[in-house]
């Protein structure tokens, strides 16, 4: 139990929370018709898989990197409470179990799920590549709402592209302030993020700039989709709040408060949206 504890601690498995319920939401948008219980279910379960694998693949291909940050060296891993050997084989049974999964659902999610695992593979290496490896996670995440119409669906419609925008600007925004904290690091170590390329201050309005993006292709889904009503534009009024809250939290020279805009503000903001979603439904 001790090393299971550890390795959730490494694959920072509470964090699912910033995709699953966006993924719920968008199984609810979606929908042309009530999925089944096994439906959502198997939807469910790719998200974590998928997750799991990309975390693990993260600190596989990091380690170096981890080994050497202030921030990460006293990782699970790193100290040796959980061997590297299991981190990436918890990274390829997960990818594995994720294509299992994706066979399960239908011939068209299978056909796509190495992309999605190549994706997960690819993002630690950005980071070596360019300036904007932000972009590669908020690509995997725009693939969730297109997963999960190929899943309910069989297609992908514009609703999913817009709803997939979103969040890949979501995710984009909420990266470039996290790579914040590793701003010194980075710069002495050749790892690359906006925050090196364009320094703090112009990374900060990026990221403000992504997520008021993320507010008005939200917006957009609201206006497209056939049966949003008023619940559903008064609910994104508290995500902008949100939103606003988080960067009113990060500053340029006061990062102190960084892990409560990341961790907290995000996991509501996923939240919320999902239920602002739902109670529309419903409604």
């Amino acid at each position: 139990m001790r090393k299971l504890r550890a390795l959730m601690e490494v694959i920072k498995f509470e964090h699912t929370i910033f995709a699953l319920p966006f993924a719920l939401a968008a199984v609810l948008l979606l929908a042309q018709r009530p999925p089944s219980a096994e439906k959502i279910l198997l939807i469910v379960l790719a998200v974590v898989f998928a997750r799991t694998a990309g975390m693990a693949f993260n600190r596989w291909i990091d380690y170096e990197i981890d080994r050497k940050n202030p921030r990460t060296r006293r990782w699970a891993h790193i100290r040796g409470e959980i061997s590297l050997e299991a981190v990436k084989l918890t990274a390829v049974l997960s990818a594995a179990a994720f294509v299992v999964v994706a066979a399960l659902i239908n011939n068209l999610a299978l056909l796509l799920s190495p992309i999605v695992v190549f994706l997960l593979w690819f993002y630690p290496y950005a980071k070596r590549i360019t300036h904007a490896p932000h972009a590669v996670l908020g690509l995997v995440y725009f693939l969730i709402p297109v997963a999960v119409d190929v899943a309910l669906n069989e297609r992908i419609s514009p609703l999913s592209l817009l709803l997939g925008g979103a969040m890949a600007a979501w995710v984009f925004g909420f990266d470039v302030l996290y790579s914040l904290q590793d701003y010194e690091f980075d710069r002495r170590h050749g790892v690359k993020s906006l925050a090196v390329k364009l320094g703090k201050e112009r990374a900060i309005k990026a990221a403000r700039l992504a997520h008021l993006i993320t507010f008005l292709l939200l917006l957009a889904v609201g206006f497209l989709h056939p049966k949003m009503g008023p619940l559903y534009f008064v609910g994104l009024l508290l995500l902008a709040a949100f939103l606003v809250y988080e960067h009113r939290l990060v500053k340029p020279n006061d990062l102190s408060k960084l892990n409560k805009a990341f961790f907290t503000v995000n996991g509501w903001i996923s939240v919320v949206y999902f239920l602002v979603v739902l109670v529309d439904y419903l409604v």
